[in-house]
């Protein structure tokens, strides 16, 4: 049989029909995923299985190939008033030899309530978004877009708010996206770093959950704060770090996730072009969002999800309410249901302030 192959404008031959691997790989997903999901019946089965799922994760995510230092070095090189009366101090904060996290630390000017540590998302320009940095025109207009500053809303709230750099953004940058545009300042290189992490065994948010770690280590050493109830926020891809770093660190006693709560199959297999830091090898396999977060339970978790998140997938928000039914199940063993809140907002992918009145 031939047929006659049609010159496009470009310069190429029309196709009417791919063959893409999409089909395949949702059959591969259907077959094999999700194998360690919870299925027992009481509150002792479920330790064990957090015991077991959390050992799991961590080998999956590299970091069973990280050591946290026993000694932390940091130092502060900037200490500044802002408008607001609160005091931002800027860290550097040695996580690994060679490896250096810059952070804000937001300190308001009364007696703290208590501290959260708030992560960035994308396109945000890192710390510089959610510590509120207004007077950088670039980021105004992410935190006009995103309602980026929930850190600097948290300290004028009177909590202590860490806001870091995670591995990629803002200072921690590698190339090709150093640099001064806009286009490089607010973005990342999530893409990079993963091709130099997975072949070592590692993962860009395996990377980020470690520094968390370490920075919750810091908190501990310097002291002077009440972390007894110590928080933990972010949106979009900082909604992904809080989730992962909720589940494996026994320290984070209260987690507000927005943006970043839904099915791996309609959210990261179906719409496949989101960023590598959102990919772990052999995860799906394992969990799924639902089963993860269910590793926190049975404390505090405020999750938000907007109507017309594309993130959500093609099914929208029933893609959400199918984890959020695996995480009341988890929580349902402890008579902690209550500690679920959800907040569904209207519109697109953003964070939503109110979602801070229920903390």
């Amino acid at each position: 049989m031939s047929g006659q192959n049609e010159l496009t404008r470009f310069g190429t031959y029309h196709i009417d029909r791919y063959y893409g691997s999409l089909a395949g790989m949702l059959k591969h997903f259907d077959k094999t995923a999700r194998k360690d999901a919870f299925t027992g019946h009481d509150r002792a089965a479920f330790e064990e299985w957090r015991k077991q799922e959390r050992s799991c994760l961590s080998g999956l995510l590299g970091l069973d190939r990280l050591s946290r230092p026993n000694l932390i070095h940091s130092e502060i090189t900037e200490r500044v008033r802002l408008s607001d009366g609160i005091l931002r101090e800027k860290v550097l904060l040695e996580t690994e030899e060679d490896v250096t996290m810059p952070l804000f630390l937001l300190i308001p000017p009364e007696t703290p309530k208590g501290v959260f540590i708030a992560l960035p998302g994308h396109l945000g320009g890192g710390k510089y978004s959610v510590a509120g940095c207004y007077e950088i025109p670039a980021v105004r207009e992410q935190i006009e877009l995103f309602h980026y500053d929930y850190g600097r809303r948290l300290a004028r709230m009177g909590y202590v708010t860490v806001c870091p750099d995670c591995r990629g953004f803002g200072e921690r940058r590698d190339t090709p996206f150093t640099g001064d545009e806009p286009e490089r300042f607010l973005n990342g290189s999530c893409k990079n770093l993963a091709n130099m992490a997975l072949p070592l065994g590692l993962t860009v948010i395996g990377l980020c959950v470690f520094d968390g770690m370490v920075l919750i280590d810091y908190l501990e050493q310097r002291g002077g704060w009440p972390l007894e109830n110590l928080g933990c926020i972010g949106f979009s891809g900082g909604g992904m770090q809080t989730m992962y770093l909720a589940a494996l660190d026994e320290r984070i006693k209260q987690a507000v996730i927005s943006g970043y709560f839904y099915g791996f199959r309609d959210s990261l297999l179906i719409l496949n072009d989101n960023c590598p830091c959102n990919y772990v090898p052999g995860l799906w396999e394992h969990l799924d969002m639902g089963d993860i977060l269910s590793l926190f339970a049975p404390k505090p978790v405020f999750i938000q999800s907007c109507e017309n998140d594309h993130l959500n997938g093609p099914r929208g928000l029933s893609n959400v309410f199918e984890q959020l039914a695996v995480l009341r199940k988890s929580y349902a063993l402890f008579d902690a249901e209550d500690r679920i809140c959800h907040d569904i907002r209207p519109g697109e992918h953003c964070f939503h302030e109110e979602i801070l009145k229920n903390l």
